[in-house]
This record gives structure tokens, C-alpha cells and sequence, in this order.
């Protein structure tokens, strides 16, 4: 039986994939143009499992099948039974990771699809605070900082999309060998100020861990 081995980002990389696929079949007639994005779909998926087992690539590898919109329907839903949850984190434990914040506006956890989520994020309006809760290599991690909104739509450095989004700012724990009690540092980026519209559009996770290690160390 094959466990769940799709996180989120590369679910959304697939349907990217599909959605090209999809398009070509319907604009191009050209049967060798046809075959070259075939190939390249197949192939951008494949690589992003660099470590899965044969069945789970050839799982995969059906997208190259594919012909009709039935199919990649089909292909897509018998995809969903192998997304990797996003660890379902309780109240009590964001608290702890959030302890220095006395007065935590929390998310609504019930609301959660866990199996579409690569990061849980979530806004303070009253207090201009964003929140974000991601699993670091089996280890849940928290940050905080202040948020910006510019009012009008810019590139999220998260999933690299055209969003409404904010100037997202968090003080960096790293801290010179000589640096005084008052020094601080503060990493900043634009980002989504809606985590449900990022966490539908990333299909890369590196920007947002490079980001989550620049605060925490």
C-alpha cells in the first residue's frame, strides 16, 4: 500500500503542470510541440520526487497518459488520497510557540483543509501582526512579525505569485559575537496577506525556509 508521500507545494506543481498540459492539447496541432510539453510535465514532476519509490513514479508518471478533461480530473483526484497532511496543531500548542504574546488572536483550526496547507498564516489586524506556523523538518516552528498592507497587488516572495500582499517583517534571532543589549535585526519581504490564496499557489517550499532560518538562527 503507498502511504502519503504529496506535500502541498508539489500537489500545486502538479496541477500547474496539468493545467499546461491541458492548454497545449487544446491550442497546439502540432504532435512533436505536443510530446515536448508532455515530456517536460512528466519530467518537472518526476524531479521534484527525487526520492519516491517506483510505484509512487509511475503514480506520477501516468500524467503522460493523459488525453481528455475526464482524465485529468481523474488523474487528479486519485492523487489527493496521498497528500501529506500539514501536522493538525492545537490551540494550546501555538500558544506555547507564541508565549511572549499574552493576548494571541488565534486562527480558526476547525476551518483548515490540513491536506492544501504548506504553512498555517493568519493576521492581528488590531495589533499589525502576522503569524506564521510551519513544520521545519519534523519540527513545528513559529514566527511572528509586523505586517505592512500596501494596498495593492505585488509579488509574494512565498509562492511567487501576482497577490495582495504585505511587507511581512520578524527580528531575527542571529546577533553578533559583539553586539550590544539594544542590537537587533529585522528580515523582511512581501508575502500574502491571504495564506489561503499563497497556499494554493506555492509550488516551492525553499524561499519560505530560507526566510523561517534567517529569523530563527
Amino acid at each position: 500500500m503507498i502511504q502519503p508521500f504529496i506535500r502541498n507545494h508539489q500537489y500545486n506543481l502538479i496541477q500547474k503542470q496539468m493545467d499546461l498540459l491541458q492548454l497545449t492539447y487544446r491550442t497546439v496541432s502540432d504532435p512533436k510541440v505536443v510530446e515536448s510539453v508532455r515530456d517536460s510535465a512528466e519530467a518537472k514532476i518526476i524531479e521534484v520526487f527525487d526520492q519516491a519509490t517506483d510505484a509512487q513514479q509511475e503514480m506520477l508518471a501516468a500524467i503522460s497518459t493523459l488525453k481528455t478533461a475526464e482524465d485529468f480530473q481523474a488523474y487528479g483526484r486519485s492523487l489527493e488520497p496521498y497528500l501529506i497532511q500539514f501536522p493538525q496543531v492545537t490551540e494550546k500548542q501555538i500558544k506555547k510557540l507564541f508565549h511572549k504574546n499574552k493576548k494571541l488572536t488565534l486562527p480558526h483550526l476547525s476551518t483548515i483543509p490540513y491536506n492544501r496547507v504548506t504553512y498555517l498564516g493568519w493576521l492581528d489586524i488590531s495589533t499589525n501582526k502576522m503569524f506564521i506556523v510551519y513544520d521545519l523538518n519534523g519540527q513545528v516552528i513559529g514566527i511572528e512579525g509586523k505586517f505592512t498592507p500596501l494596498n495593492k497587488k505585488g509579488i509574494c516572495f512565498i509562492c511567487n505569485k501576482h497577490e495582495e500582499v504585505a511587507l511581512f517583517s520578524a527580528v531575527s534571532k542571529s546577533k553578533p559575537v559583539n553586539a550590544t543589549p539594544d542590537y537587533y535585526k529585522a528580515v523582511g519581504n512581501y508575502m500574502c496577506i491571504h495564506s489561503d490564496a499563497c497556499n494554493k499557489n506555492i509550488t516551492d517550499v525553499t524561499s519560505l525556509e530560507r526566510f523561517i532560518h534567517s529569523v530563527i538562527k
